[in-house]
């Protein structure tokens, strides 16, 4: 895995069964200001399927980062990205009950998923 910030990251593929709890790894430390739980965020992140490794989306494949409300966003985030400092780079690795459900109509219901984020600014 790279570990350079503004640069799309690459993710190797795990290994073994995916994890059943939230997994949160500081790949880079930053040193800016740090995101809360109310906190809106901008963001570059690549997320990927964790059993196929295959990217489902990428802000950096579409060339801009994106800004939500960390209370908008799947629940993995919003755990996961509090106390994250901007300038850093962060990987989740989040079970289907904290992503998209563990089962039900999105494409992604029932995966456990991987994302790398790089946080770019809070407000």
């Amino acid at each position: 895995m790279s570990e350079t910030a503004n640069t799309k990251p690459e993710i190797d593929a795990p290994e073994g069964p995916a994890p059943e709890e939230l997994q949160i790894v500081d790949l880079i430390e930053g040193s800016g200001d740090e995101a809360t739980a109310g906190s809106t965020v901008d963001v570059h992140y690549l997320g990927v399927e964790y059993d196929s490794g295959e990217e489902f989306d990428s802000s950096w494949s579409r060339g801009e980062s994106i800004n939500f409300p960390l209370r908008a966003l799947i629940q993995g985030w919003q755990v996961g990205i509090p106390g994250m400092k901007v300038g850093g780079r962060r990987k989740l690795v989040v079970p289907p009950a904290q992503a998209y459900g563990t089962s039900g109509g999105h494409p992604l219901s029932g995966k456990t998923l991987i994302f790398v984020i790089d946080l770019l600014g809070v407000s």
